[in-house]
């Protein structure tokens, strides 16, 4: 009897303990490289700097658009057309830089460029998605107001129809882009149910103005919209579609994206308190020397491995058009939990410095507190979740 050698197997990698990246594809393996250069030459060096600013950095939306990512899981239209899994990887590599930039492609692809190619016309699709994925128009979404968040049914904006035009009175809040976009998506409550507006900035009676003192999201826009008898054209209504779902179907799409950008905030916290607490040397020894370091760590890394199998997996399941509503909601709240607990806990492990921003974990601290919040709270997913496995609605 023989016995074999064992093979000698390297050392997990620690942003990638279980070797997710060996599961996709060449054609994902490319894209994610493509995104992490861009992050890593053009918003790393800048983005710490338009944080504590509160500036958008708009320098980059052209070479965004050159990349092919705005609405790039759409087939034609000029879009990318591709796959699920290769957008996840790149809200994840675009968070790892910042929400903002991560935000800003998913509201132009999610939740403005897809209810047109849902629910819009052939003549809407032709004359609004090529120019959006170009770059060359800029989207919003409004739906979230005052006082309706959690229950958007709630709405008071609303739309009467007058000859050949509808007539749209109401406000919106918490619109991302929303005083640099070009055409907004509205959401409004109509006799016939629920209704998507293509609204185009310079009609008359609809105006709007950004909301200051952010300490979240201060790298992003972020907006109020008022509707004061703006007259919009028949041809402007989205036909496809009435009543609720329309609008979260939107939510669904852009909640995918947050699922997969929370693990590249997270890893970004990760990698730089780990490599911290190697060169940080406390009572004769680096942290990383310590057990209460490590297994914060090793926390860190089963969370943060958790959620790039829930988040794969979950791509996979929406490519072959089998994922289901409640598994994106259990995703986006698994994940982004599981994300602004890293970046907390990698606050904490830099001590007092980690106040700065010259660290990014409190940046995508402050962040996650309004992605955790945002396409809907940790308490509505956990709802939707509870919702499919009773069987009973308890909103």
């Amino acid at each position: 009897m023989t016995t074999e050698t064992p093979a000698v197997i390297d050392a997990p990698e620690p942003s990638d303990f279980y070797n997710v990246r060996s599961l996709f594809s060449e054609d994902e393996l490319a894209i994610q490289s493509v995104v992490a250069r861009f992050v890593d030459d053009r918003i790393l060096p800048i983005i710490a700097e338009a944080f504590n600013d509160h500036r958008f950095p708009d320098e980059l939306v052209g070479e965004l658009a050159e990349m092919g990512l705005f609405g790039c899981n759409i087939d034609g239209y000029g879009c990318a057309g591709l796959n699920n899994v290769c957008y996840g990887l790149v809200c994840q590599e675009l968070e790892r830089g910042d929400s903002a930039l991560r935000s800003f492609v998913s509201v132009q692809g999610s939740l403005c460029m897809y209810p047109i190619l849902a629910f819009g016309s052939e003549q809407q699709k032709q004359r609004w998605l090529p120019p959006m994925a170009r770059g060359e128009v800029i989207g919003c979404f409004g739906l979230t107001e005052a006082d309706g968040g959690s229950d958007p049914g709630s709405m008071k904006t609303h739309a009467v129809a007058d000859g050949g035009d509808w007539v749209i009175n109401g406000s919106k809040r918490w619109v991302t882009n929303g005083t640099i976009a070009d055409l907004a998506v509205v959401w409004a409550v109509t006799d016939g149910g629920i209704r998507g507006f293509l609204v185009e900035k310079g009609t008359p009676g609809y105006t709007t103005r950004d909301i200051e003192r952010k300490f979240s999201l201060r790298a992003s826009i972020s907006s109020e919209s008022f509707f004061e008898n703006v007259r919009v054209p028949k041809e402007n209504v989205l036909p496809g579609v009435t009543g609720l779902k329309g609008p979260l179907n939107c939510l669904t799409q852009a909640r995918y994206g947050i699922a997969w950008g929370a693990i590249g905030a997270a890893v970004a916290c990760f990698t730089e308190v780990l490599e911290y607490t190697r060169g940080r040397v406390m009572f004769g020894r680096p942290l990383s020397h310590t057990q209460t370091i490590q297994r914060r760590l090793a926390d860190m890394s089963r969370r943060i491995t958790t959620a790039q199998l829930m988040a794969l997996h979950l791509g996979r399941l929406k490519d072959d058009g089998t994922a289901h509503h409640a598994q994106v909601s259990m995703a986006k709240w698994n994940n982004v939990r599981m994300a602004l607990d890293v970046a907390r806990d990698a606050r904490d492990m830099l001590g007092a410095g980690g106040i700065c921003v010259e660290f990014c974990p409190i940046r995508h601290m402050l962040n996650l507190e309004s992605v955790i919040t945002y396409e809907g709270t940790e308490t509505i997913h956990e709802l939707s979740v509870g919702r499919e496995l009773t069987g009973h609605t308890a909103f």
